[in-house]
């Protein structure tokens, strides 16, 4: 069992009972790794579980409570930021829930493959009834991060949009967007894809890798969302976007190299997101348990994390993979 703090009056101790596996995971661990650090990393930061505890002045969780907790547990609240409800923009940078640094303590924050984490009331969320408390732990990270710039973007009837890659964030990204009221694309290497994407809302697929279908798609797309966890180049999927269109790219946070001719012909925009703030969250969730909105995942125990995260690098997961820490409380013989 993992040591954590103390319970602080404001805090909640939540047994967990669901957490998703990110690719973020997966480089935490690679840079743990190559990089010979003694510090300790415990991953997972999209997580469901039971209030079992609450300190003396938490107002709005009781023990029993269903909550989600998704990847920043604590920020300054006060910078012009988090007063406008973005405190995934901290400026001061908000407190990660694994591999962050406590603002009060120091100490590091370890993560959620584990069966209980601290939590201050703030950066909690109660989790709504309906969802599955499973399939519900990917919006904490996946889901909110390309729900905030389909909202940002006011993506909803008449807007067509495309999805590039149909991976833990893409599918999500395909629901969501398909029950917005938007017309849904999804963009892919593989014609093998339709089935998924029609299953999954959209309406059509288009195959990156056929020049002439890319060729015919110039100017269809008002917002596209790229997915795409790796470097590549984003010129063809900004001749892609209408007039006035927006590319979001929430899949790679490297960097990337743009001409600016393709920003200019169309007065065409590049954009970013990354996480999303308590009252976007909270509002996903809302929304999700309204429409039946969670993703597809298949649940391991945790004891099978290495499988999980070994099938992730391959991509080898129809789309999350969410493990059951209930596997934790079982006392060896």
């Amino acid at each position: 069992m993992l040591e954590r703090r103390d319970l602080r009056a404001g805090d909640l101790a939540v047994r967990i009972d669901y957490c998703g596996v990110c690719h973020t995971d997966l480089h935490a661990l690679h840079e743990h790794g190559s990089g010979g650090s003694t510090a300790s990393l415990v991953p997972g930061h999209e997580f469901t579980g039971v209030v079992t505890e609450v300190g003396p002045d938490v107002q709005r969780f009781a023990v029993g409570d269903a909550v989600a907790v998704g990847n920043i547990v604590d920020a300054c609240l006060v910078c012009d930021m988090c007063v406008a409800g973005q405190e995934n923009f901290c400026r001061e940078f908000p407190t990660l829930t694994y591999g962050g640094v406590g603002r009060r303590d120091g100490r590091t924050t370890l993560g959620a493959y584990a069966r209980d984490y601290v939590v201050r009331e703030e950066f909690a969320h109660r989790l709504p009834a309906g969802l599955d408390p499973s399939a519900a732990a990917p919006l904490l990270c996946a889901g909110i991060t390309v729900w905030e710039p389909l909202t940002a973007l006011d993506v909803g009837p008449g807007v067509r949009v495309a999805v590039v890659g149909l991976g833990g964030l893409g599918h999500l990204a395909v629901k969501l967007a398909t029950v917005l009221g938007a017309e849904t694309t999804v963009i892919s290497r593989s014609a093998g894809k339709l089935a998924d994407a029609r299953q999954l809302g959209a309406t059509d697929l288009l195959v990156s890798t056929d020049d002439q279908a890319m060729a015919a798609a110039r100017g269809r797309f008002d917002v596209i969302v790229d997915t795409v966890a790796v470097s590549h180049d984003l010129g063809p999927y900004l001749d892609l976007l209408a007039l006035d269109g927006t590319l979001a790219q929430v899949g790679y946070l490297g960097p990337v190299t743009v001409e600016t001719t393709d920003l200019l012909i169309g007065r065409k925009k590049l954009t970013s997101a990354g996480s999303g703030g308590m009252a976007q969250t909270a509002q996903l969730l809302e929304f999700c348990a309204e429409h039946g909105v969670a993703a597809d995942v298949e649940v391991l125990p945790s004891a099978r994390v290495g499988e999980a995260l070994d099938r992730l690098a391959r991509g080898d997961v129809r789309f999350r993979f969410v493990l059951d820490m209930s596997d934790l409380d079982v006392v060896p013989s």
